[in-house]
């Protein structure tokens, strides 16, 4: 008798375990459906214009030209309004990033493409790019929303920095938040000198020119990216440890810094235009990523 039951159990098993991967495999199809690949080489456009236009506002800035422009999302958004349709292709670059954060979010339920896409820390990467896109793409469509006064980077984070103070252990967290930025942008960086976005490439549709270029943008750029992410890292880990929350900067603050080095403004001028050859990265990679 508990032979026939246990043979009974087993075959029911056996019947629910094809429906529940079928309705898993339908949901991977839906995640890497049509769709989702538009979003996310529509959102890879749209982070390649912001850095894009970030690396020349900074630019501006190196030469002296630059004014009171920020050169942050915030600023690279106002250049963009002030452009013929304007309004048109902010709203184009706020639903872009939209789907930016959509197709980091299938890739943190259903895993990414590639050998590694299913680890845990895979998916946790791709959860946390999801919320970052998420604000910026919230960001963006708020200014096209509202009465176009955008606070910039600096402002938001001394605002954030503060009130982490403020929390208990609030010293040990923002410290802890700083080193956590930092070792991104060292990754971000040492990633991209060892050219580890070749396995998200789909190289057998490029040429041998077209792979040389992007090896080029895709080192410079996130070299160049790596290093102001590090950079304000170690600014939020001086607020952490003189308590102190107008240490901390964003891009446009963090940019600034380096024309305060010995190198002065060739240093900036020289990030700069890393940031807009990332920029040109991204957008390459619109067309030859596997999604």
């Amino acid at each position: 008798m508990a032979t026939g039951s246990s043979v009974t159990q087993g075959g029911l098993r056996a019947r629910l375990r094809p429906g529940r991967g079928a309705g898993a495999a339908r949901a991977r199809r839906a995640a890497n459906g049509s769709v989702v690949d538009a979003a996310a080489r529509w959102g890879l456009v749209a982070r390649g214009t912001i850095y894009l236009l970030i690396g020349v506002l900074a630019l501006r800035i190196a030469d002296g030209s630059g004014g009171s422009r920020q050169a942050d999302s915030s600023g690279a958004v106002q250049e963009l309004a002030r452009q013929p349709f304007g309004e048109t292709l902010v709203w184009a670059i706020g639903i872009g990033l939209v789907g930016m954060a959509l197709w980091r979010l299938t890739e943190a339920v259903f895993g990414a493409s590639g050998p590694d896409g299913d680890k845990a820390s895979k998916r946790a990467l791709n959860a946390s790019r999801c919320v970052f896109y998420g604000f910026v793409a919230f960001s963006v469509l708020t200014f096209v929303t509202s009465s176009k006064n955008s606070e910039g980077s600096d402002a938001t984070s001394r605002d954030l920095t503060a009130r982490a103070l403020e929390l208990p252990l609030g010293r040990w967290l923002v410290g802890l938040a700083g080193l956590v930025i930092l070792g991104v942008g060292v990754g971000i960086g040492v990633r991209a000198a060892r050219r580890t976005f070749h396995k998200h490439l789909n190289r057998a549709r490029m040429s041998r020119r077209a792979r040389r270029v992007v090896d080029v943008l895709g080192v410079t750029g996130g070299v160049a990216r790596g290093l102001v992410y590090a950079a304000a890292g170690v600014f939020v880990v001086t607020a952490a440890v003189q308590f102190d929350p107008g240490k901390a900067k964003g891009l446009d603050g963090t940019l600034r810094s380096f024309a305060d080095t010995p190198a002065g403004p060739w240093l900036l001028g020289l990030v700069a235009l890393g940031l807009a050859v990332f920029g040109l990265f991204s957008i390459a990679m619109a067309r030859y990523r596997r999604v």
